[in-house]
C-alpha cells in the first residue's frame, strides 16, 4: 500500500494504492532491476476555471522497472513508470484545461526501502494525453510517496 502527496501548477494531489511485484529479476554489472504493477486512485484539486476549486478523480495502472544499482547502499533505488490513467471529469484549471478523461501518467522517482518493507521516495510525474486530442497542455507534480508492505510477497523486491 502507498499514500503520497503531490503539487503541480496550481494543483495539489492526493493518492493512494497499492502494488504487486513481478516475477522477473535481471542482474546486470551495475546492478539488479526488478518491476511492479502500481494501482493508484486519487483526488487532484486545482483552481477552477471559474475561480472556485476543481476536483478531479484520478485512477490508474502502471508497470514499474525499478534498478537497485549496486553502488548505492541501504536499500536505494531509481525508478520508471508509463501507465494510463483515467481523469474524471476532464482536467480543467483556470490556465490548463485537457481535452480527454484518458491520459498517461509517466514518472521518475528515487528512494529508499527500509529494512521493515516500507519506502520513502521523491517522484517527479507528467500527465497528458500523448496528443491524441488537443488542447494537451499536460500536468507535472513533484511528489513524495511513503508505502509499506501488507505482506513480503506483495511488495517490490529490493537487493539485501
Amino acid at each position: 500500500m502507498f499514500g503520497q502527496v503531490g503539487l503541480g501548477q496550481d494543483v495539489a494531489a492526493v493518492v493512494a494504492g497499492a502494488t504487486w511485484a513481478w516475477r522477473w529479476t535481471r542482474a546486470f554489472d551495475v546492478g539488479e532491476a526488478t518491476g511492479h504493477w502500481e494501482a493508484s486512485f486519487g483526488r487532484w484539486e486545482g483552481l477552477g476555471a471559474n475561480g472556485g476549486s476543481a476536483w478531479v478523480t484520478q485512477l490508474g495502472v502502471t508497470p514499474v522497472l525499478r534498478l537497485h544499482p549496486k553502488a548505492w547502499e541501504h536499500g536505494l533505488f531509481a525508478e520508471v513508470g508509463i501507465g494510463v490513467n483515467l481523469l474524471a471529469p476532464v482536467y480543467r484549471s483556470e490556465d490548463k484545461q485537457f481535452s480527454t478523461v484518458f491520459n498517461f501518467g509517466d514518472h521518475l522517482a528515487v528512494g529508499r526501502r527500509f529494512p521493515s518493507g516500507a519506502e520513502l521516495s521523491l517522484r517527479i510525474q507528467h500527465f497528458s494525453n500523448a496528443g491524441i486530442r488537443h488542447p494537451n497542455p499536460g500536468e507535472n507534480f513533484v511528489q513524495v510517496r511513503y508505502a509499506w508492505p501488507l505482506n513480503r510477497s506483495a511488495t517490490p523486491r529490493t537487493r539485501p
